[in-house]
């Protein structure tokens, strides 16, 4: 696979990744479509092995989210660009603390820029709390469902 088919690859695991947090875009199927892309391109062991995971998990994810309580945005105390911000601030603690650094990046986002919104330890974690209840577990395990495999997407390239 040439490098422009693999930056082309990486940009639409990042469409997908940025498609998880914006209401109404197919993320995982974005994220999965350029795992598929990819495995069909690069046909090694290592490739269908991620292709095969991935699938699993969104699999899995469905399940998951499917018993977890819908997505509530209007009940959400934080405002959309908290929203926007722990979710970048999610993926992105992904990579710089492996795997948890997802969960405490989005919880972390959502905390300080509540805090500094409402002026107050308190009100902020109430507000995480809220935000919780409301759209963040469902968004954790849909973000968490993405960053996996394109973390084992970049995995198998260095690795290979």
């Amino acid at each position: 696979m040439s490098v422009w088919q693999l930056v082309a690859v990486a940009a639409v695991m990042l469409l997908g990744l940025a498609g998880v947090l914006v209401p109404g875009v197919p993320g995982q199927a974005i994220v999965w479509a350029a795992v598929l892309w990819w495995a069909l391109t690069d046909t090694t062991p290592a490739a269908w092995a991620v292709l095969i995971g991935t699938t699993c998990l969104m699999l899995l994810s469905q399940a998951v989210r499917s018993l977890l309580p819908a997505r509530r945005p209007r009940k959400a105390a934080a405002p959309r660009g908290t929203l926007m911000i722990a979710g970048a601030a999610g993926i992105i603690g992904f990579f710089v603390v492996p795997v948890i650094g997802c969960a405490l990046g989005y919880v972390g986002a959502v905390y300080g820029a509540e805090r500094l919104r409402l002026g107050g330890h308190g009100a902020g974690r109430a507000s995480v709390r809220s935000v919780m209840r409301s759209k963040g577990y469902s968004v954790l395990v849909e973000l968490y469902s993405c960053l996996l495999p394109v973390g084992a997407w970049l995995g198998a390239l260095l690795w290979t």
